[in-house]
């Protein structure tokens, strides 16, 4: 890993002081830099995600927590 310059590093040691929200949006604008996004692929998932809650919500599926489903898969892959 590559040492952080001065500048840098004290962004860093300012971001770290924000809110949560002013984070995440800090976040959001970094890895835009790295990997812009794709308005039509953003879009597929918010179909996606919409398609997967109206399962959820007409009952057609059973949603689990996260904790219990990775302990059934855990279990499934013999870790």
């Amino acid at each position: 890993m590559q040492t952080l310059t001065t500048d840098a590093a004290e962004f860093l040691e300012v971001a770290e002081s924000l809110p949560i929200e002013m984070r995440i949006a800090i976040v959001d604008r970094l890895l835009e830099t790295i990997q812009p996004t794709d308005a039509e692929i953003d879009k597929l998932w918010v179909g996606e995600a919409d398609r997967r809650a109206e399962e959820i919500r007409s009952g057609k599926v059973t949603a689990k927590r996260g904790d219990v489903f990775l302990k059934e898969a855990r279990q499934k892959l013999g870790l």
